[in-house]
């Protein structure tokens, strides 16, 4: 089989995983009572980030080559997200908080570090096939955002976006990534360069130097601020929308009834926003192509919250998913961009490993974390969450990072 195709399926399937349950696991942990607990399991993610992908960065170094410990973390990861589903299954709504998101916690820990784990893969079989893998691997690594897309789909039209059958589906395709690993071109042990990484460059340490720089610094720190926006709208946007079926004239409408495949217009928006960066980038620069990201945040929060499953509310639903490509590309891009254009070539590596540190790790991990505490505030006796000014929570905290970010970052032209 042709090499790019080869890797587009193992992209398709590495991102298939994530898809089945990311955007709709509230929905079901709302349905069995752990609406409170929502921004734990997705703030479980963001800590996982922190540590285990660098962890299994060495062992891929030194131990074990990389397609072989993309596999086994795969092997572990859906087993134990299929005894996720096992527990839900035979507990309903008795499930407990604390033995799900244990198990659940493990599977997640071990599918974080896959998603380095596959760019290695990748790389490094283009690499050996002399292939321009800045040509050549966005084209692969879009089949990523497909399979996502496609399992989103797949829960919603089979029904499981509220049940434990999302993670059953999700543990299933990653032990069919397991076994399609064995397909996978090998990797060598060690650095293309020959040289083993020390603890201290394997965890990027060395590169958080960088924030003596005031430039940087002040990147960094916002980056970790915009960061916190990244995992909201994964863990709340689908049960707010799903909460619309308590009202009568939105029960059944297609937004509700389908709530996987009208979020999934975001990852669609997602996949044609990659190729509108590097016009802005040339026209606006770099701090302008940014503070679009931020203020394209303030419009996804604010939109959902004026919005609604009927018509022409749902035309805002709509706007809300399709900007969020814009939020999430812009910014994401744009911002390893500017990390890689300002750092010094040694350790330029280390430095995009802070930046996903500060951004998915931190950030990501303290936004779960406060926006739960948001949703548990505007949260009555009963259990009925007041959203609106949960949204309008989200929406004034990108604003002001927004503005902070306008008034106080000043790059150098890159």
């Amino acid at each position: 089989m042709n090499l790019k195709i080869r890797l587009a399926l193992m992209n398709f399937l590495e991102f298939a995983v994530w898809g089945a349950y990311l955007t709709c696991m509230g929905m079901y942990l709302s349905r069995i009572g752990l609406t409170s607990h929502i921004g734990y399991f997705f703030a479980m993610q963001g800590f996982v980030s922190l540590f285990m992908p660098a962890i299994m960065g060495i062992v891929a170094d030194k131990w074990i080559p990389a397609q072989r410990l993309l596999g086994l973390c795969h092997l572990v990861a859906g087993v134990f997200m299929i005894a996720t589903a096992y527990y839900g299954y035979t507990t309903g709504q008795q499930t407990q908080f604390s033995i799900l998101f244990t198990l659940y916690s493990v599977s997640v820990a071990f599918y974080m570090p896959t998603l380095a784990l596959t760019n290695s893969v990748a790389y490094n079989a283009l690499t050996k096939a002399g292939m321009d893998t800045i040509k050549v691997f966005p084209p692969i690594r879009v089949f990523g955002t497909v399979g996502f897309i496609c399992t989103m789909w797949l829960v919603d039209l089979l029904g499981f976006s509220t049940t434990y059958m999302q993670f059953v589906t999700s543990g299933a395709i990653s032990l069919l990534l397991f076994l399609y690993t064995f397909t996978l071109p090998a990797c060598e042990l060690g650095e293309r360069d020959g040289r083993k990484k020390s603890l201290v460059e394997a965890f990027g340490l060395q590169a958080f130097a960088l924030f003596k720089k005031k430039e940087m610094a002040i990147f960094f720190i916002f980056s970790s601020l915009l960061g916190v926006s990244l995992q909201i709208t994964n863990g709340y946007a689908a049960p707010y929308i799903e909460s619309f079926a308590a009202i009568p004239e939105y029960a059944d409408t297609f937004g509700v009834q389908h709530v996987n495949i009208l979020y999934s217009l975001s990852q669609i928006s997602e996949t044609c926003c990659i190729l509108l960066i590097p016009f802005f980038m040339k026209r606006y620069g770099i701090k302008q192509v940014m503070l679009i990201a931020m203020f394209a945040w303030v419009v996804r929060f604010g939109f959902l919250g004026l919005g609604n499953p009927g018509m022409p509310g749902v035309l805002l639903f709509v706007l809300s998913m399709l900007v969020y490509g814009v939020a999430f590309d812009f910014f994401n891009i744009s911002g390893s961009l500017f990390v890689d254009k300002t750092t010094d070539p040694a350790i330029r590596s280390s430095a995009q490993g802070v930046f996903v540190l500060m951004t998915n790790g931190i950030g990501a991990s303290v936004g779960s974390l406060a926006a739960q505490a948001v949703v548990n505030f505007n949260t009555d006796a009963s259990g009925v969450v007041s959203w609106d000014p949960v949204w309008t929570t989200f929406s004034v905290y990108a604003l002001v990072v927004g503005v902070l970010f306008a008034v106080i970052f000043r790059p150098q032209k890159v």
